[in-house]
Formats: structure tokens, C-alpha cells, sequence
């Protein structure tokens, strides 16, 4: 009889398995997903039986597409606020799994994107095999990379991070862990020899570490490493718009490809993950990238590029999204800055950075920046 539950839960020796089980939807996150995970985090963090933790994804096509983005859209159209209390937890669950403090595995085999990104490439142990994609594609559909997204985006060597956050693109095992979203390649055939051996009693007390370690290989090459002079001249530009220019004006094919890509996401989107991705690099924590990480996806689930992404991407499938404004140009910095800035009257902020000792409550959080121009 099969197991319905959308998070699967078994300790196998002292280890915690946790599986994402919705294959069918790629083990999309649903909000009662992401509090089952962190009730499971929260109670494994005080069992001193439990000595680790174990994330993959039921079935063979990926770890986990994201959250749930038809249910997201949907609340969108209606005008409701499920979509931010969802986010609000996933923030939470995101910043938990960082800092939590026992080994914390994870197998990023197969699809990882939005939300599958939040749920592993913050652990402290992050195993990608050769089936491996990984991706923060938002600005395709109007949004903005969150999760901690731009935080890793921000921290990824020269401006490789730039580039994925604005382009949407996946990237491979060897990219991955050359961009800092991964540490080790482990063969997809050999993942049912690694799960058991991290739950082999016999194994205790032997390092998480060295126990994966053991089953990592070499991946096969990538494709970044080789593209990095381009792609670091092209894009440490201050505006979306030089760096346009600067594709276009390369003699590199990839960079007039990139170019275009660019030009079929959503304006807004791109504007507001540039800043977004160089704020980030300014802040002095996960948790204050979070803060304002929450800050512009509660603006962006309210503008209609989210809505309108969601409808051409993934429910009609047309591909033809009408953006609003329809071009970079049409983009002031004071809309940009407006992603940024607190939240309004009735409105909660995420809250999980401290505030720094003397300042007034309401006067912002430690490490973000005040409302400004981007970059």
C-alpha cells in the first residue's frame, strides 16, 4: 500500500530520513510540506538519538521543483495572503536548516529549483549526482529568487551567480559545486549504497562526512568554468541594461544567447533580482537576506508580471507573457526601490535578523540596507 503522506519520516540507524513525496509534481512544496519539515528539524535538533539528517525526493526526477506554483497563482488572482504565511514558514525552515546543528544531508539528484534549492543547498552536506539540475528560474515567471537564493547567487565566484539568477539557467553536478551550491558529486547508481550506509548502525560514531565522502566521485565537466571571462566582463555592470549592452556587444555566441534570454523575462524581475542578488552581498547574514528576501516576494506575488509569468509559463504554456511594463527602459528605480522598502501598515516583516542593539523597534533589521537605487 502506498505511503500518501506528503513527507515521509524513518529513522534508520541514527539517521532521519526525510522524503519529499509528491512525485508527480516533481515533490513540489505545499505549505503543509514545509511545516512538517520543520517540526521533524525541530524535534530531531533536541533527540539525542537522532546523530543526522537525510533529505531526498520520492521517485527518480528530482529532489523538488520548488513550492507549489499553481496554488501560489491561484492565491495570487484572488488577492489572498496564504502565499506569504506559506513563505514566512519557508523562510523560517530555511534559515533552520543553516544553522542546524547535527550533519544534514542532502541529495540533490535530478530536478532542484526554487524552493528545492531552499531545502538543500543550505545544508551542511549537499550531494549532487550526474542527473543533477539546479536552478532559480523566477525571473521567468515574474518573480525573484528567494529562498536564501540570492544570498548563494551572491556568494558564487566573480559574477557566475549573476548570471544564473538573471538568466534562470540550470546548471549541472560540476557547476553546482563550483558556484557553491553543492560539495560533492556521488553517482546516481550508488545513492541506494550511500543511504544505506549513513543509516548503518555499524557506523556510528564514523564522521557524515567521511562516510560520503567515500562515494563521491569526480563529475563530468561543466559547462561555467570555461565561460567565466565573459560572462565576469559582462555582467559586473551597474544595470540590467549594460548588461544587455555588454552581451550584445561580446563576439562570444554564448553571451548574444544570454542576451536574449534576458529579453524574454519579465523587466521588473530582472531589475529588482540584480539589486537584490548585489544587496545580498552587503548583508551580514542568511537571516537578513531572508528579511529581505520576504520583502519582495510580498511585492512581487502583488504585481501582475507573477500572475501573468505563471499563466504563459506553466498553465498555457504559450509562452508569450505580457509583461507590465514591457521593457527594461519602462523601469524607474523608484519601483525597484519600492520591492525594498518595509512593509506597510497591517503588514508583517519576517523578522528573523536581530536588531541592532540601540535601534528603536520598526527601524529596520540588522545588515539591511534602506530604501534605495538598486545596486
Amino acid at each position: 500500500m502506498n505511503d500518501d503522506r506528503p513527507v515521509l519520516l524513518e529513522t534508520r540507524g541514527t539517521c532521519l530520513h526525510l522524503t519529499l513525496n509528491r512525485p508527480r509534481a516533481l515533490n513540489a512544496l505545499s505549505h503543509t510540506m514545509v511545516r512538517m519539515l520543520d517540526e521533524a528539524l525541530a524535534h530531531a535538533e533536541q533527540d539525542e538519538t537522532i546523530t543526522s539528517v537525510l533529505l531526498a525526493g520520492a521517485g527518480d526526477r528530482g529532489l523538488c521543483a520548488g513550492g507549489d506554483i499553481r496554488a501560489l497563482h491561484d492565491d495570487a488572482r484572488s488577492s489572498g495572503r496564504g502565499s506569504l504565511e506559506f513563505w514566512r514558514d519557508e523562510y523560517r525552515l530555511n534559515a533552520r536548516i543553516a544553522r542546524f546543528p547535527k550533519p544534514y544531508v542532502a541529495l540533490m539528484d535530478g530536478i532542484v529549483m526554487g524552493g528545492g534549492v531552499g531545502v538543500s543547498a543550505h545544508a551542511g552536506i549537499r550531494v549532487v549526482t550526474e542527473r543533477s539540475r539546479v536552478a532559480m528560474p523566477e525571473t521567468a515567471i515574474g518573480f525573484v529568487p528567494d529562498v536564501g537564493g540570492t544570498r548563494l547567487m551572491a556568494a558564487a565566484p566573480g559574477e557566475l551567480g549573476t548570471h544564473l539568477a538573471l538568466t534562470g539557467r540550470s546548471v549541472g553536478a560540476a557547476d553546482a559545486i563550483s558556484c557553491g551550491l553543492a560539495d560533492q558529486h556521488v553517482p546516481a547508481r550508488l545513492l541506494p549504497d550511500l543511504i544505506e550506509a549513513l543509516g548503518d548502525p555499524a557506523a556510528t560514531g564514523t564522521p557524515v562526512a567521511d562516510i560520503v565522502q567515500r562515494f563521491a566521485t569526480e563529475p563530468p565537466a561543466g559547462e561555467l568554468a570555461v565561460q567565466r571571462d565573459w560572462i565576469d566582463a559582462c555582467y559586473t555592470a551597474d544595470t540590467v541594461e549594460e548588461i544587455v549592452g555588454h552581451l550584445r556587444g561580446s563576439a562570444v555566441p554564448e553571451a548574444q544567447t544570454a542576451a536574449d534570454e534576458l529579453l524574454t523575462k519579465s523587466p521588473i524581475a530582472l531589475k529588482v533580482t540584480l539589486a537584490a542578488v548585489r544587496r545580498a552581498a552587503r548583508l551580514d547574514s542568511l537571516e537578513a537576506v531572508l528579511d529581505q528576501e520576504f520583502r519582495v516576494s510580498s511585492r512581487a506575488f502583488e504585481h501582475p508580471d507573477f500572475v501573468e509569468g505563471v499563466r504563459a509559463r506553466i498553465i498555457d504554456k504559450d509562452n508569450a507573457p505580457q509583461w507590465k511594463p514591457g521593457s527594461l527602459a519602462e523601469v524607474d528605480d523608484q519601483e525597484v526601490a519600492r520591492f525594498f522598502a518595509p512593509l506597510g501598515p497591517g503588514e508583517q516583516e519576517l523578522g528573523l535578523a536581530p536588531l541592532p542593539t540601540g535601534t528603536p523597534a520598526g527601524e529596520g533589521k540588522a545588515g539591511q540596507d534602506s530604501p534605495g537605487a538598486p545596486g
